[in-house]
């Protein structure tokens, strides 16, 4: 059932609402940018055809295991099931609709992008403005930091080009890698390359997260991780000296004592030193560690460095959420974000739903047009055009890659 257009040009729409959705989906959702970011070709191919894609259906029923021949026809079965949001999985060694006609263990991931999920939840024990599913501006600073510490080291040490970085729709972020040779590592050399650039380990109840010298206080760190801590030390100064004053309680500088070097007589004279002046901020705190300073560089790495949910990166079957999706909580859209313009973005800014389809309403209020009549996509009309442009410039350069590496493979005839 379609949702009728309304006088009210600022109709309440409610992401939880089918009718909503469905609206979404017929008018909004961008599928030929989508259908060529993920099949890295005009025609169909196994990147598509044999791609796993699983929906949320109203009542939280959970379907895996769908494929589409086509751009057409996953629009008509996205519109037909009408998910509350949908994930996206890897190539397999056939499609994966047909699973069930196949001898066991016959359908196997083949090709996936390489993917990373930074979730704001993991520096709730680090973050002094909002706790649990609450982000803020202030907070998002956590983000950005990993986003360019892990958007440079993608790109200058693994030589990756293509990295699409997607909002969450909540607290978080993923990195979509379309590379070619992206795709093609298996599960070892993912759960490599992720164990290469994993820094933050243990939960909640592990004091120091930060190991990378091993047993030996005075080796050096990996040179890999010079340049991120060198970005990292500005970022520290601005966002948990000051923005944050991650220091300013005693729950804070308990924290930062429980993760310097266990000497009983310095950490107890710090904490003497702190608790007789309890006003002391972050920064006077910082100063007083000045003689620690291979100490300072992991206490750096730990409240600024990547969070990285290294589960999701290691193997290639796992789901990840899809760009364009609207998360069913906040209603907003799980837009791309550029990683040069990090800093700025602002979560509580996203387009939602609800105001995607106001500005349709007006729209053709303001034209008194019908749905026969558009001659565009409707989401040129809205809030939404910016962020599928960026897409579409994201996805014809990797159609550029694909062509070329397409070209290498099957290099054309010579001619007498």
């Amino acid at each position: 059932m379609p949702v009728p257009i309304r006088d009210d040009p600022m109709t309440d729409y409610d992401p939880s609402s089918p009718q909503v959705m469905n609206a979404f989906y017929r008018r909004l959702f961008p599928y030929r940018p989508f259908f060529l970011w993920l099949n890295q070709d005009q025609v169909p191919t196994k990147l598509f055809t044999h791609r796993e894609f699983a929906f949320t259906l109203a009542g939280d029923v959970y379907i895996r295991y769908n494929s589409f021949h086509n751009s057409d026809d996953f629009k008509k079965e996205l519109i037909r099931l009408n998910p509350s949001r949908f994930e996206i999985g890897p190539q397999y060694s056939a499609r994966p609709r047909d699973r069930k006609t196949l001898a066991a263990g016959a359908l196997q991931p083949q090709r996936r992008e390489l993917v990373f999920d930074i979730d704001m939840t993991d520096y709730d024990e680090i973050r002094t403005c909002c706790t649990d599913k609450k982000i803020c501006k202030r907070c998002w600073g956590y983000i950005a930091a990993a986003v360019k510490v892990l958007d440079h080291a993608l790109r200058e040490t693994f030589a990756f080009k293509h990295l699409l970085w997607v909002y969450s729709g909540r607290r978080g972020i993923h990195c979509w890698i379309s590379d070619q040779s992206a795709l093609d590592l298996n599960d070892d050399q993912r759960k490599s390359l992720v164990t290469f650039l994993e820094v933050i380990k243990g939960g909640k109840e592990q004091a120091k997260k930060v190991n990378i010298r091993g047993s030996k206080d005075d080796a050096e760190y990996h040179p890999a991780l010079g340049d991120a801590l060198e970005n990292l030390k500005m970022e520290f100064v601005k966002l948990v000296l000051h923005d944050q004053d991650c220091f300013g309680t005693e729950k804070g500088w308990e924290a930062l004592l429980a993760i310097l070097p266990q000497d009983r007589d310095v950490i107890g004279g710090l904490r003497r030193e702190w608790q007789s002046d309890p006003t002391r901020s972050s920064v006077d705190k910082w100063g007083d560690l000045k003689k620690y300073e291979r100490a300072m560089q992991d206490v750096i790495l730990q409240y600024t460095y990547p969070r990285i949910d290294a589960e999701v990166s290691k193997h290639r079957n796992h789901l990840l959420k899809a760009p364009f999706c609207v998360h069913p909580g906040t209603g907003r859209v799980c837009i791309p974000v550029n990683p040069d313009q990090v800093d700025d973005f602002d979560p509580d800014t996203v387009p939602t739903v609800g105001e995607l389809l106001n500005q349709l309403d007006k729209a053709a209020a303001e034209n008194g047009d019908t749905p026969s009549q558009r001659r565009v996509e409707e989401y040129e009309q809205t809030s939404l055009k910016p962020y599928v442009e960026m897409f579409e410039k994201h996805v014809a350069a990797v159609l550029r890659d694909s062509r070329g590496a397409k070209r290498g493979e099957h290099p054309q005839a010579k001619t007498e």
